[in-house]
């Protein structure tokens, strides 16, 4: 993944925010079974900072690129699934990032 291509960044944001979704189910159960709310507080935060990148990221990679409908569909719903992020990664944006 190249960090200097908004494509390279928006690869980066997926998998970042895919991680921090998966943290965050870790966090919630902690904060629901052990009664220990501060991770949960500290991971929704940076989850909710990743995925509102990641959205803005798809509009600017899309744009970019004259992207259809279609895709942005998909990666939207992606960001609200846990493990789609990193599928869409693979099959969608790994290809691109050449």
């Amino acid at each position: 993944m190249n960090l200097k291509t908004t494509l390279g960044q928006l690869r980066t944001l997926a998998i970042l925010e895919g991680i921090s979704f998966l943290l965050l189910g870790i966090t919630m159960w902690m904060k629901y079974s052990m009664d220990m709310g501060m991770p949960n507080k500290i991971v929704g935060m940076i989850h909710g900072v990743l995925f509102i990148a990641y959205v803005i990221w798809v509009l600017i990679v899309g744009k970019e690129r004259k992207w259809g409908i279609k895709i942005y569909v998909i990666l939207g719903i992606a960001s609200l699934l846990p493990f789609a992020t990193f599928i869409v990664d693979y099959k969608y944006l790994k290809p691109l990032d050449n």
